[in-house]
Order: C-alpha cells, then structure tokens, then sequence
C-alpha cells in the first residue's frame, strides 16, 4: 500500500543509493533545495504533507530510476550497456571530434559505458572548471543527446561556431536565435544568434 511513510523513506532511500543527501537529489533534480527536508513532511499543526508527483518524476529521471523500482516493489535488472565516446569539454571546442551534423567524428575520443537505450547520437563529456555550479562540478561526466529536441527549461550543450563550448538552461528559443540561463548564478546568461551556433544538445543524464 502507498503511504506517506513510504514515499518519503523511498526518497531518502534512492537519495542514499546515489551518494547524496534528500537536499542533494532535489538540486540534481532542479528542484530547490529543501524540497524533501524532513520540515516539509509535516505541517505545524502535524498534518501529513506530500511530496508532488511532479517532484518525484524529476527525481526519477534525474536518477534513471523505474517507479516500481522506487518504490521497493522490484528490483531493478541489470541493464544492457554499449560503449559512448567520451571527451574533456575543453576538447569539444577544438576541431576534428565532430562532423557537420554535430555527432562524434574522428579519433581521440575514449568511452564509458552507457545504457544500450539511450538512443544512437550519444555523447559524453567530462566536466571541467565551476562554471556549472552548482549542477555539476569539475570530473562529472554529463551525457547529451544530439537529436533529441530541445525545449524551454531543458539543460544543453551547446558549441559555437568559434569553438566555444557551454552547458546552459535554454531559456528561450526562436528562429533567430536562443536565450540561454546560466547554471552558476556568477556566470552570466547569453544570447547567441542562429547562424553562431554550431551545434545544440540536450544532457539527459550526470555522474555524482
């Protein structure tokens, strides 16, 4: 039966599986912090406070975790896995990685495993300086989708034409150009027109 002892306890339960904090696996979320503090599961007056659906779906996808498997009802089978080329980001600036589409090209690359679902146009790149704090910090490894569509509020990638590379917040986009939000509020936000952008994509997963 669900309860709300038991959506909490899951909570804190796939937050520790992760190596994190309840306050931790909100922010990886993008959710605020205290979204899942032990203070917002009760009211004053002692009423029962519930997480939202919305929370817990953000945390499942942040985490690539099935419901059932949330929620103890099974555990979850080993997943098939493929290898995924890997780069440092200061790298993806430099020529010669990717082709005129903005898929992986040429030599250099190395690989980390990934599940084999993930789709074909897949990528990783390894996290370097703090300019995504606090998301993602130096040696995370954020993995992007090429193909997938992008839209308001997603986290990208994205590669200038003059070889810069920048995880952002797609704030808004239009057919001129896109607005982009900054992760680490002491980096401001950009605006970059269309024809200066090489390539966009989506991250759609994150080490710890």
């Amino acid at each position: 039966m669900l309860s709300h002892a038991r959506i909490w306890s899951a909570i804190d339960r796939l937050a520790e599986k992760h190596g994190m904090s309840a306050s931790a696996l909100a922010k990886r979320a993008g959710l605020d912090p205290t979204t899942f503090n032990r203070s917002k599961r009760t009211s004053a007056d002692g009423r029962q406070r519930w997480p939202s659906t919305e929370s817990i779906a953000k945390i499942l996808h942040a985490t690539a975790t099935e419901i059932d498997v949330f929620l103890g009802f099974e555990e979850a089978p080993p997943r098939p896995l493929r290898a995924v080329p890997l780069l440092g980001l200061a790298q993806a600036g430099a020529g010669g990685f990717f082709d005129d589409g903005g898929f992986p090209a040429g030599q250099g690359w190395d690989e980390i495993p990934f599940p084999a679902n993930a789709g074909d146009n897949v990528f990783a790149l390894e996290v370097s300086g703090d300019s995504m704090l606090p998301l993602y910090r130096d040696g995370d490894t954020i993995i992007i989708a090429r193909d997938a569509e992008c839209r308001k509020g997603d986290r990208v990638v994205v590669k200038t034409t003059d070889g810069e590379v920048m995880a952002k917040v797609l704030a808004k986009k239009t057919v001129r150009s896109v607005e982009l939000a900054s992760l680490n509020p002491a980096h401001a936000g950009r605006t970059i027109t269309m024809r200066d952008i090489d390539w966009m994509g989506r991250i759609i997963w994150a080490s710890q």
